[in-house]
């Protein structure tokens, strides 16, 4: 019978795909990454690969021929193309004030990254992890190495991400990139968390701060917890599941609840780390991104809202 000891570190085991699926898997993501490495328009090349990954070559050059495809065929078809589609980031106004072309490359990647999501290929493991890796270096500021992205991960730009080595990122998390988001080595962040760079004023939702949001080496986001912006996980720590932290986590602590406090330092490291005391320390403002829009920019109140508050 094993001992405790000898299952340390053996959560997972090696998978390796059979040889000719290995081989088609190789070709075609080094093809994806060299295509978008080049000086080739980022828009075509997402276009092309979601056609092909989607099957729909056939229906595509038929469309394209002039042949007689369906309203419903040709919204489809038209669909590929990123500049065809808007995301929710491209309303924020700050988008005017970003650098030639950064928002619309970003928006092509993360459409290519989406729409891939949506593809049987999605749930090859082996097949999907790889192919997000390969995207993750073109679309976030940095990604290192062996990374781990599973599917349904949703962000605000993706150009303002740093992702470090050996990061697990799992299924439907959110990681908000409106401000700035750090992300160190060895990370985990589980299922259903949400990770915010940005925050909005209490009275006035449409007056947005935004935040540089650090998650420090060897952190654990856990299951459907949310880090709030400007906060900074501290290295080693870990979030309990279904919390919600505002405040800083100082490293090696674990933290629990609404607002999450430090509870417990993890066992064997009470010698590095801090005293658990009552509260956290909020340290976002020391975070804060200041950013500009033009006086000039037209927007408008999606909320057409009263704000005058009866006491003031």
């Amino acid at each position: 019978m094993a001992t405790a000891g000898q299952w340390r570190g053996m959560t997972k085991r090696h998978v390796s795909l059979p040889p000719a699926a290995e081989e088609g898997l190789h070709e075609f993501i080094e093809e994806v990454d060299s295509r978008l490495a080049s000086d080739e328009d980022t828009c075509e090349v997402v276009e092309d690969v979601l056609i092909d990954l989607h099957g729909d070559r056939d229906a595509y050059e038929r469309w394209q021929s002039g042949g007689d495809v369906s309203p419903a065929e040709r919204v489809r078809l038209q669909g590929y193309d990123p500049c065809n589609s808007t995301l929710e980031s491209e309303y924020y106004a700050e988008v005017e004030t970003m650098d030639d072309g950064e928002y619309e490359r970003s928006k092509y990647l993360q459409w290519l990254w989406r729409q891939f999501d949506a593809t049987p290929m999605a749930d090859n493991i082996e097949f999907a992890l790889r192919f997000r890796r390969m995207l993750a270096t073109h679309l976030f500021d940095e990604c290192g190495e062996d990374c781990r992205f599973f599917k349904g991960i949703t962000f605000t730009y993706g150009h303002n991400i740093s992702v470090g080595d050996n990061v697990v990122v799992h299924d439907n998390v959110h990681l908000d990139d409106r401000g700035k988001l750090t992300i160190g080595n060895r990370v985990s962040i589980s299922d259903d968390a949400h990770i915010y760079s940005h925050d909005h004023d209490v009275v006035d939702q449409t007056e947005v701060k935004n935040y540089h949001t650090i998650i420090e080496d060897d952190a654990r986001i856990t299951y459907d917890s949310m880090v709030r912006a400007g906060v900074r996980v501290g290295r080693n720590a870990v979030l309990a599941a279904k919390s919600a932290v505002s405040k800083d986590i100082p490293a090696h602590h674990i933290a629990a609840g609404s607002p999450a406090k430090s509870i417990a330092v993890k066992p064997g490291w009470e010698s590095v780390a801090d005293p658990v005391n009552e509260d956290n320390v909020d340290r976002r403002e020391e975070r804060r991104i200041d950013y500009t829009i033009p006086d000039d920019l037209r927007v408008f109140d999606e909320f057409q809202r009263d704000l005058t508050p009866p006491d003031a």
